[in-house]
């Protein structure tokens, strides 16, 4: 049975081309992962979903009944409740139900007539019945493992939404949807802000899940897990892959190698049309060598440059040391809780260090202190003379709305694109989706995605030694991950990083920093060669 259908949808806003003729349904038991490129259309799609958008033309029709749970980063919970409050709130129903319970065995033990008797315990029955129908037995020690997984503690549970940062209302959200139980789920993002611990959970919650969900996510291991099939929002269209992420990736090969044949036979019967007119304009020879120069730049610029030599033609003037960074005796608590201790490394020429651990275990900190933004409470942080480091999230902060793409990648004091050739900067940013008009635009009107591009953009080309990156997929396109992952694979220097994203962490890492691994005390950190 169809959940949800899109017939024939097309969707424009202001002059620009969303959706065009767009179908799709929504079965029993799908999980559909949802994909494409940062201001596809994905979220548009989950809004034609929820009625919050309109389609131009075409319909989209929900079975009658169905409920839905949506999730996004932006959700929003009534923020003087405390995450308890509004769980509890959830389960009002079940409650009632235990009240007349309650009352029912007061009403017994008072040992009440037969006919009463009967009538008591008949009621009883139904009543059990209907716990059982809604699971609601335990549905304390529900919500009490929803909170724990996703990385509650005391003081979270207890304090008012509003005080909580951006990432735990998140998490708030994401733990209120994951309780209601929908027919059909819609996430937008929901793996953003949990650790590896709290992805996993969600992966085996939906092992249990019943309903149908979409997923927008650009969390390949947690696609691989979850999803049945792919759908890719493309040039305004919708793709269809059977199957999990990694089928879809073979799948996708061999579209595109059917693609590029049915372009080059298309490019033929147009060269031979062109003949045609030019013959009966008897210009055949000029007009015919002007299209055929015109196909031939056209497939070529179709036809993507190996990446690799893209990368490596951007570093090759980049000249690193090999110890770039000392660090000893580091120490650092917030109150009691100590999150390291007496902790010492060295980020040398070539690492990829990945920094792992729960929410909450310190990785964000040890960046902050590494930056300098924190001040540890003991030991050193020793930089080598040169280049240094870059952070990631300094640069998001701080892009200024008011200037350019090509300003705010270009213009920074050490940028490659002043020892780069122009070519070399050019292709590696058209390899990360600028174009030229992109390049022109006011940061101001870029989206939240586009904005992570920019500042990754930033990083990559920055010229500094050590890349310090804190969740840089959380906003990141899938295309702009994997040009991110080949890049920092041929970076010369340095890169650390704290990250959920499990594919992407395995793609990268050669040394590991562990907070909390295999049960020890907070504070010890294992360091490991991958």
């Amino acid at each position: 049975m169809s959940l949800i259908r899109l017939q024939d949808v097309s969707v424009r806003f202001d002059n620009t081309q969303i959706l065009r003729e767009a179908f799709f349904r929504l079965e029993t038991g799908d999980r559909v992962g949802l994909i494409g490129k940062n201001g596809s259309g994905k979220t548009t799609i989950l809004k034609l979903v929820l009625d919050q958008v309109t389609p131009d033309t075409g319909t989209v029709t929900l079975e009658l009944g169905t409920k839905v749970g949506y999730f996004s980063q932006f959700s929003e919970l009534n923020g003087e409740a405390t995450i308890l409050d509004v769980l509890d709130a959830l389960f009002t129903g079940i409650k009632a139900i235990e009240a007349e319970l309650a009352d029912i065995d007061t009403a017994i033990a008072a040992d009440p007539a037969a006919a009463e008797l009967d009538r008591l315990i008949g009621r009883q029955a139904e009543l059990f019945e209907e716990v059982d129908r809604l699971d609601g037995w335990d549905y304390p020690r529900r919500i009490d493992t929803v909170l724990t997984t996703l990385g509650f503690d005391e003081a979270h549970r207890n304090c008012a939404i509003d005080e909580l940062s951006g990432g735990w209302r998140n998490r708030a959200a994401l733990a209120k949807i994951l309780l209601e139980g929908p027919d059909v789920l819609l996430l937008d993002e929901p793996t953003n802000f949990l650790d590896v611990a709290g992805v996993e959970w969600l992966e085996s919650w939906f092992r249990d899940f019943k309903g149908a969900a979409i997923i927008v996510s650009h969390d390949r291991k947690f696609l691989d897990a979850v999803v049945t099939r792919i759908i890719e929002v493309e040039n305004y269209h919708l793709h269809e892959y059977p199957g999990s992420f990694g089928e879809y990736v073979v799948q996708k090969q061999f579209r595109l190698k059917t693609l590029e044949q049915q372009f080059v036979h298309e490019s033929e019967l147009l060269a031979f049309e062109a003949e045609g007119i030019a013959d009966r304009r008897e210009a055949a020879k000029a007009a015919g060598g002007g299209l055929g120069n015109q196909l031939a730049k056209i497939k070529k610029s179709r036809t993507p440059r190996p990446v690799d030599q893209i990368v490596t033609e951007i570093y090759g003037g980049l000249h690193v040391k090999d110890v770039l960074c000392r660090v000893e005796g580091l120490g650092k608590s917030y109150g009691e809780k100590l999150l390291f201790d007496d902790l010492s490394f060295e980020i040398r020429r070539g690492n990829r260090i990945v920094v792992l651990g729960s929410n909450g275990s310190g990785k964000s900190t040890l960046l902050k202190v590494l930056t300098g933004e924190e001040q540890a409470d003991a030991g050193e942080v020793a930089w080598a003379k040169g280049p240094g480091f870059v952070s990631y999230n300094q640069m998001l902060e701080d892009l200024d709305d008011a200037d350019t793409v090509s300003h705010a990648v270009n213009a920074l004091p050490d940028s490659l694109a002043f020892s780069a050739t122009k070519k070399s900067v050019n292709r590696f940013l058209a390899m990360f989706q600028f174009s030229e008009a992109d390049l022109k635009q006011k940061i101001g009107n870029l989206s939240g995605g586009q904005k992570a591009r920019v500042a990754m953009a930033q990083c990559l080309l920055s010229g500094a030694s050590v890349l310090l990156l804190d969740e840089p997929t959380n906003h990141l396109d899938m295309s702009s991950t994997q040009v991110m992952e080949r890049a920092l694979v041929h970076f010369p220097g340095a890169v650390v990083v704290v990250s959920h994203d499990r594919f992407f962490s395995e793609k990268i890492a050669n040394r590991h920093l562990v907070f909390g691994a295999d049960g020890a005390a907070p504070g010890e950190i294992d360091v490991r060669a991958a």
